[in-house]
This record gives C-alpha cells, sequence and structure tokens, in this order.
C-alpha cells in the first residue's frame, strides 16, 4: 500500500514537472531560434501539439485502425469485404443487438430527462432544507459505480422460486397481490430491456435534475411574472416560457447521456451477460472479442459506435457554435 502511495506521488510530481519542463523549453527554443513575428506564429501550435499528438495516438489511430480492421476475417488475416457488415444486417441475433441498442438510445436519454426535469421543478417548490435533502436523495446515485448499481439492482430483481424470496420487486409484488415473477432470467419476457435501462436511469435522474435545477432558476422572474399577467396557466408558462429558456441545458444531457448509453455494458454484463434477449452492442462487442476471437465482427461493432456517436457530436458542435455566435 505504501510502494502504491509512493509511486503515484512520484507520477504526479514527474508528470506536472516534466509537463512544465517540456513547455518550458520548447518556448525558449522557439523564441531563441525563429524570429520574433515567426514565433508567435509558431508559438500556439508548440503548446497544442502535445494534444494533437495524444490524439493521434489514443484516438484517430485506434479509430482509422478499427475500420481498417472491420473488412478483415475473423483473425484479421484475410480481406473479406463488406462480408462482416452483410453478416452484421442479416444475422437475427445481431439484428436483435441493435434493436436493444436502438430502444435504450431511445427511452433512457428521455426518460432521464423527464425524471431529471420532474424532480427539479418538484424539488424547487419545497423550503430550502426539504429540497436539499430532497435533491441529496435523488444525487446519491451517482456516488455508485456502475458495478455497484448493477448488483444492488440484480437483488431486487432476485427470484428464487420461493426458497427464501429476497427479491425486493417479487416482494412487493407479492403485497400487491401478484405471484412471484422470474425477472430477467425469462427469454420470453419484453421486459427485460426496460428493467435494466431503470438501472441506469436511476443513476443519471441525479445528473439531470442538478443541471435542470440550476437552469430554471437562472430563468428571470420577470419573463414568469409577465406569462401569468397575460394570463397564461401555470402549466403554459412551464412549457411555454421555461421549458424554451433551459432546451440548450436539456440538450447537453440528452447528449451526454445518449453517448453514454451507446457505451454502456456494466449493467448488462453483470446482471445477465447478455442473455434472455438483453445483449447490446458493447456487450456483445466483448463477447465477440474475447470469447469468439472474431475481431472482424468485433471490429464492425465498433464502427457502428462510431457511426452513431458522429452525427451527435456534430449537432452539439453546432449548437455551441450557434450559442457563441448569438451571445
Amino acid at each position: 500500500m505504501f510502494v502504491n502511495i509512493v509511486n503515484a506521488i512520484i507520477a504526479i510530481v514527474v508528470g506536472v514537472v516534466g509537463t512544465v519542463a517540456f513547455y518550458w523549453v520548447f518556448d525558449w527554443l522557439v523564441s531563441r531560434l525563429l524570429p520574433k513575428s515567426t514565433a508567435e506564429k509558431v508559438r500556439p501550435f508548440v503548446y497544442i501539439a502535445p494534444a494533437v499528438l495524444l490524439v493521434t495516438v489514443y484516438l484517430v489511430y485506434p479509430t482509422l485502425r478499427t475500420i481498417y480492421v472491420s473488412f478483415f476475417d475473423r483473425l484479421s488475416k484475410n480481406f473479406v469485404g463488406f462480408d462482416n457488415y452483410v453478416d452484421l444486417a442479416t444475422d437475427n441475433s445481431l439484428l436483435e443487438v441493435l434493436f436493444n441498442n436502438v430502444l435504450w438510445i431511445i427511452v433512457v436519454p428521455a426518460t432521464t430527462v423527464a425524471v431529471g426535469l420532474a424532480v427539479a421543478v418538484l424539488a424547487d417548490r419545497l423550503r430550502s432544507r426539504s429540497e436539499a435533502l430532497a435533491k441529496s436523495v435523488i444525487f446519491m446515485p451517482m456516488a455508485i459505480s456502475m458495478v455497484g448499481a448493477s448488483t444492488i439492482w440484480s437483488f431486487v430483481y432476485a427470484y428464487t422460486a420461493g426458497a427464501g424470496e429476497i427479491g425486493l420487486l417479487n416482494g412487493i409484488w407479492v403485497a400487491l397481490g401478484g405471484e412471484e415473477q422470474v425477472w430477467l432470467q425469462k427469454s420470453t419476457a419484453n421486459i427485460n430491456d426496460f428493467l435494466l435501462m431503470v438501472i441506469l436511469i436511476w443513476l443519471q435522474a441525479g445528473f439531470a435534475m442538478v443541471l435542470l435545477s440550476a437552469a430554471i432558476k437562472g430563468v428571470p422572474d420577470e419573463t414568469l411574472e409577465a406569462a401569468r399577467i397575460d394570463g397564461a396557466t401555470e402549466w403554459q408558462v412551464f412549457w411555454k416560457v421555461v421549458v424554451p429558456q433551459i432546451r440548450s441545458t436539456i440538450v447537453v444531457i440528452l447528449t451526454t447521456v445518449t453517448i453514454l448509453t451507446l457505451k454502456i455494458f456494466d449493467i448488462v454484463y453483470v446482471t445477465t451477460r447478455g442473455n434472455f434477449g438483453t445483449d447490446i452492442v458493447p456487450n456483445r462487442f466483448i463477447t465477440e472479442l474475447l470469447q469468439n476471437r472474431n475481431y472482424g465482427l468485433a471490429a464492425v461493432l465498433v464502427v457502428v459506435i462510431i457511426v452513431v456517436t458522429i452525427p451527435i457530436m456534430v449537432l452539439n458542435i453546432r449548437r455551441i457554435q450557434e450559442e457563441e455566435a448569438t451571445r
């Protein structure tokens, strides 16, 4: 333990000192070796060079390499063209994986925003202490890891065929007059995906609530009062005055949660391993890569995530540019 702490301190010190030394040395070289007018033009590129290098090595190159591998066979030896992409579009199990991912993308971000917005609005109407307590309770799951949350909800959905039943959901269901159900372990159940989505929504609702609550508090009181004077109901004030003014925050939350949803893996792996009709692209990628050793198909699954992520990022960048232009 002590050795690990010492290594961490050394890494931090060396990293900080090394970074400062790097910039100081190159700034000195630019100032000494180049004319002043040229040095001023070159200096910004010197400062961003490490970041560009890191992005190239750890992001650009792996992306291009993955796309390249997607055109080869399972062992990345023989070129097979678009065969892996054809398999993705025709194999029923892979189509189910894609459908599940689309379902997650549609349901999770929208529900997270809806829950966060509802809690933010309702909590803002409480007294200061009650508001802080309510928001703390909703935000608390953010401190739990994906694996920890998945384990907790595995107990919630647990089914032991009446032998010392510990599943909270079954306990509630039986108390309401129902019979014990096999949650998450039934391939014919159409709600398995939604039961897993609840876990991510539970984790991210606090994140959405905090941002939306801050955005709502930033809406000018004058606009609210003007709308009420004009005869608008509270419902109309909320949807036609408040929501349009917090639209940018809603878009940020939708974008963030959507990207998180695209790469979600822990929840599915811990709870079902992708069985019972719950498999999604990231989990299937791990299965193909580590278990089946099908590198070509695994690369195709990553390409799918990249293709879906790029438009989201482009739209988000355009939104930011539009906001900057209107300031």
